[in-house]
């Protein structure tokens, strides 16, 4: 049993972790024709405790409970993996990564985010405004103008071959490259 703790404690190679993740597609497509994506989730919520009489929320939300379940297994999932099986090794980064980013200030590493931008004492700060409050709702609208998030359009859109999934995914990755080269360095400087 112990073998197992510590097989689960730590980072799986891609190629485990990888084909496990495609496999959901061909599983959820054969048990019954179901979609990959975690935003969807959002949706169903608001569509089942919002009584407003809006036309996006206006459908059979009680068809995709299944997406419910499976977000709720994510959250308890994450819960105990952080609790329960967490790893004791810190996180590999890169040292030219943490030189990089030492030139900005930010020095923790000792989390799976930096604490010197992610933690709960900068929520109230322009930095914490920028990276936790502006950041989510960029990715929220993000998420919502290009029909679905990261997940669902790289995982089940291109294993599916839809067109759309291929030039989100591909504006994922520029905006991402983008973000990390251009925006995150000035935001840095500007927040410092």
């Amino acid at each position: 049993m112990s073998d197992l703790i510590e097989i689960l404690r730590k980072p799986w190679p891609w190629y485990v972790a990888g084909p496990l993740i495609g496999l959901t597609v061909p599983t959820l497509l054969l048990l019954g024709n179901k979609s990959f994506g975690i935003s969807s989730s959002l949706r169903h919520i608001c569509a089942a405790v919002i009584p407003a009489d809006i036309s996006f929320f206006k459908y059979n939300w009680r068809k995709e409970t299944w997406n419910l379940f499976f977000v709720a297994g994510i959250a308890l999932g994450g819960f105990l993996a952080t609790f329960f099986l967490s790893n004791p090794e810190p996180v590999a980064i890169s040292a030219n990564t943490k030189f990089t980013l030492a030139s900005f200030g930010i020095t923790d590493f000792s989390g799976l985010m930096p604490a010197d931008l992610f933690s709960i004492d900068y929520i109230f700060s322009p930095k914490g405004f920028i990276f936790l409050v502006l950041g989510g709702f960029l990715v929220g609208f993000g998420t919502r103008y290009a029909g679905g998030c990261t997940s669902g359009h790289s995982i089940m859109g291109l294993a599916s071959l839809q067109w759309p999934s291929l030039v989100a995914t591909i504006c994922f990755m520029a905006g991402g490259f983008a973000c990390t080269h251009l925006v995150l360095p000035f935001l840095l400087e500007l927040v410092r």
